[in-house]
């Protein structure tokens, strides 16, 4: 089996569009109701949700109308944000067929399909011509990529001259065995974890200047509080949210991400990068 395959193979849900339509009713929506914000408890799978991609976003102050690139889009719940937020144009990548598939349809759904185009394939040979895109970003993507060097290359290729692109992965902050599996990786053998100081390397080789560094661990232990103490007080998990994409695993994929957090082995970090 392909590594790629194994990466995707972890994501895979089985019947993920349906579980997600078949939990509208008890949010008292349907297809044709259902809007971005109810969507986004599940199709933003990165620490944080739609806060943290509001954060990097403000960062990153895409002017209008721009054409973005989301790398490792996933559901496209990001893309479909800044693109009705904002009236970008995003075009995003991801290596997961199912996620690509459902991600198209929650586009229709919302009726941003002309807005949001969504892909299969390799964020490291993507099929879009040289300086196609305004901006980019990417939502904890690079854990599983180990090859950082090409990743960011091919991404500085795709965009034009003086772009800004954003990174928001989780990346390593000092040696030490990690506690698995987490929302990545089921093991070490597709969790491709590397310091800071790796992608700033990797991104200035490829040719990016850097703008800032931004550690959001302390962010992501509040938030994951204010997540337990929301479930505590209704007495349960929301009929939407990321249990729905990792399923059976969620409890303890998140609990040992959290772990590893917590021993400061890991924490969610921002890159801001800018093409010359």
């Amino acid at each position: 089996m392909s590594y790629d395959k194994s990466v995707a193979d972890h994501y895979l849900h089985g019947s993920l569009l349906n579980a997600i339509e078949n939990a509208l009713p008890a949010l008292g929506k349907t297809i044709e109701t259902v809007t971005i914000e109810d969507l986004a408890a599940v199709d933003e799978f990165h620490v944080g949700g739609r806060i943290a991609t509001d954060n990097l976003f403000r960062q990153l102050n895409f002017s209008k109308p721009s054409h973005l690139l989301d790398v490792g889009c996933g559901l496209g719940g990001a893309a479909r944000y800044v693109a009705s937020e904002y009236q970008h144009l995003v075009a995003g990548i991801d290596l997961t067929p199912e996620y690509i598939e459902t991600g198209n349809t929650l586009c229709h759904w919302l009726n941003l399909d002309r807005h949001v185009t969504l892909v299969e394939g390799s964020a490291l040979s993507m099929p879009y011509a040289d300086n196609s895109f305004d901006g980019g970003y990417m939502l904890h993507v690079g854990m599983n990529i180990d090859d950082k060097v090409s990743l960011f290359a091919e991404i500085y290729r795709v965009l034009k001259p003086r772009a800004v692109f954003g990174v928001y992965d989780i990346m390593r902050q000092k040696d030490g065995e990690l506690t698995y599996p987490v929302p990545w990786a089921t093991d070490s053998r597709t969790s491709k974890l590397a310091s800071p100081r790796n992608y700033t390397e990797a991104l200035e080789q490829a040719g990016f200047d850097i703008s800032h560094e931004n550690n959001r661990r302390d962010f992501s232990l509040d938030f994951f509080k204010k997540m337990r103490e929301k479930a505590d007080a209704k007495q349960g998990l929301p009929p939407l949210g990321l249990h729905i994409l990792m399923q059976q695993s969620a409890v303890n994929k998140i609990g040992n991400m959290l772990e590893n957090i917590k021993n400061g082995l890991i924490a969610p970090v921002e890159i801001i990068a800018l093409k010359p």
